[in-house]
């Protein structure tokens, strides 16, 4: 039996599988009838399955997509012998890639504005600048690339492919406003990066600024600035009046300078997709920061099922130019479609080798959106899971996302799930906010493996698709005890069974009736599913749960209806409750038990 851990496919069949472990399909077969499985030799397996027949010869093994064991020949194949040629002696120092976050209306983007407008050389100011997605500018000298991202979501959607792209975070908060919800997301996000911060308080020209009240705030928050014996560098800037911008760009300088980042700007080279799309009259346009070696015109490139030829490279003054060193944003043309953001993108020796790659991924998805999907080496993590790693002898980590409708009710969820912690068991809070759970926390949750926990509030259908798609895990409670309960019980091994919520239809209030002897009567749009007379529901308003019971009416026009289907207009009368107002969303649902194995 082999040592080395053993590849196999998900779906593989007994005919496939015991080769590979030196066994016959019979073998295989056999093992499993005994087990209570009935399979035949060319009869898919599930990944449990695979791994009770591994376990039986003690072998390793690890399950990979359809196709991704090809696909990690052609790669090991071609570009093995890079990280060996690789000379730490060509390493050079490389210029910081920022990305800057924090909450609306703080000023980040007159931050970034200053910081361009104040770099761009005689002669250029005329110019349009062309949006890339990041731009480079130059301070004393010094090179700084900046990633100019709507917000922390696209920043976290980034890392959850694995695409760790920035190298400092500038916090951007206001002095007359202070920490707020995104704040406190953008800073949760940050940390779950592992990547410094830097504070930048804005707005101090303001008459109620107190930048003294943001730093304690801040410190609260687990950012004490150094002023006060902490080590988060903080910098009073204001954007408007062009205050404080070069002292906080000597700091990214001098933070950049601590992390010694350096690449080699020598041999093939790689990078990551912050964004991409198909252009009229240009064809799909990426724009990629290149993370080592140097990109140039004519070269070969692959990234995600994407492949082609470097045709032009466009810098972010929308100039052509011939070749970009590392952490130089630019727009890449010559991609055979447009490549995901968070793709790496890689030169490959030829052409017909990255036509092979892509060929080969491209198959792989198409595969694999067919075949149940597996959890993902990224995806949240499971209660299931404390009691296995406890059982092991470790002490068992379960990073949470809380949310919670009111802020009382997060303070108390909080401190009654802090004191569950034990000695082999502890809880790490990636993120705690107020209001319905959104793809931000679903996005955050798949980056930093951690199941989101919702208190009497519920994430919108987007958000559902999602966590099924990203194998997160959302449990909602109304009820803290048993919230309490199902932690404890986690910790123990001795969890219940699951009742899986169903939603079978969603409806947006569009208008409120009175009518006389029977109430309020919402007039309703079914967005998704169908919704049926008699059906449990529950009133969502901003995600947040306000009320829970049931259909009592259903009408078409002024006929009754037993269900009415997505697409069509309807008026629904709901059991003890009258306090609607237009946009709040009406959900129904089905609970069916689920049995733990």
């Amino acid at each position: 039996m082999p040592d080395t851990e053993v590849i196999i496919e998900r779906g593989s069949t007994a005919r496939d599988l015991g080769p590979k472990l030196n066994r016959s399909a019979g073998d295989v077969v056999r093992f499993l009838l005994l087990q209570g499985e009935m399979v035949t030799a060319t009869q898919s397996l599930t990944d449990d399955m695979i791994e009770l027949f591994a376990a039986e010869l003690g072998a390793e093994v690890r399950l990979v997509d359809p196709g991704e064991e090809r696909e990690a020949e052609l790669l090991a194949k071609f570009f093995d012998d890079e990280d060996d040629e690789e000379d730490e002696s060509d390493w050079r120092p490389r210029p910081p890639v920022v990305t800057v976050m924090g909450h609306v209306d703080h000023g980040k983007t007159l931050l970034l504005d200053k910081i361009r407008n104040a770099n761009v050389v005689a002669g250029e100011a005329g110019g349009i600048t062309q949006h890339i997605g990041a731009y480079q500018v130059e301070w004393e000298g010094h090179p700084i690339t900046f990633i100019d991202t709507p917000g922390h979501e696209a920043f976290t959607a980034m890392r959850a492919r694995g695409a760790e792209v920035t190298d400092i975070v500038i916090l951007v908060v206001a002095a007359d406003d202070g920490v707020m919800p995104q704040t406190i997301e953008a800073i949760n996000h940050a940390k779950a990066a592992d990547v410094p911060i830097i504070v930048a308080v804005n707005k101090i020209d303001r008459e109620q600024a107190d930048p003294n009240r943001v730093l304690q705030q801040l410190s609260e928050h687990g950012l004490v600035p150094e002023a006060w014996g902490g080590d988060t560098i903080a910098v009073e800037v204001s954007a408007l009046q062009n205050l404080g911008i070069e002292d906080l760009l000597e700091q990214v300088v001098l933070v950049a300078e601590i992390e010694e980042l350096q690449a080699s700007p020598e041999g093939r080279a790689r990078g990551f997709v912050l964004e991409a799309e198909l252009e009229i009259g240009r064809g799909p346009v990426a724009s990629i920061i290149v993370e080592r070696g140097t990109l140039r015109v004519g070269d070969p490139i692959v990234a995600g099922a994407a492949w082609g030829k470097v045709k032009a490279l466009v810098d972010d003054h929308g100039n052509q130019i011939k070749e970009a060193p590392p952490s130089t944003p630019v727009q890449v043309l010559g991609f055979s479609e447009p490549p995901e953001a968070g793709d790496e993108v890689r030169v490959t020796p030829e052409l017909a080798q990255a036509r092979t790659i892509g060929e080969a991924r491209a198959h792989r998805y198409r595969v694999a959106s067919h075949v149940p999907a597996a959890a993902s080496a990224l995806g949240g993590a499971k209660l299931e899971d404390l009691f296995e790693q406890i059982q092991r002898g470790e002490t068992a980590t379960l990073n949470l996302i809380l949310k919670a409708d009111v802020r009382g009710s997060l303070e108390a969820v909080t401190e009654s799930l802090r004191k569950l912690e034990r000695d082999d068991v502890k809880l790490s809070f990636v993120h705690r906010g107020v209001g319905g759970i959104t793809e931000s926390d679903v996005e955050l949750a798949q980056a930093s493996a951690a199941t989101i926990i919702g208190f009497n509030v519920r994430p919108d259908r987007r958000s559902r698709e999602m966590a099924v798609k990203a194998d997160v895990e959302i449990r909602t409670y109304e009820i803290i005890y048993k919230l309490l309960e199902d932690l404890e019980a986690a910790m123990l091994g001795m969890l219940s069974p699951v009742y899986e919520e169903i939603v079978t239809g969603e409806a947006e209030v569009r208008a409120i009736f009175r009518v006389p002897k029977i109430g309020a009567i919402a007039g309703c749009y079914v967005r998704e599913g169908q919704i049926t007379r008699g059906s449990k529901v529950r009133f969502l308003r901003e995600g947040v749960v306000i009320w829970k019971g049931a259909v009592t009416s259903l009408r078409r026009f002024k006929e009754d209806a037993r269900e009415v289907a997505a697409g069509f207009e309807c008026g629904i009368g709901l059991s003890d409750y009258q306090d609607l107002k237009d946009g709040d969303i009406i959900e129904t649902y089905d609970e069916r038990e689920i049995p733990r194995t």
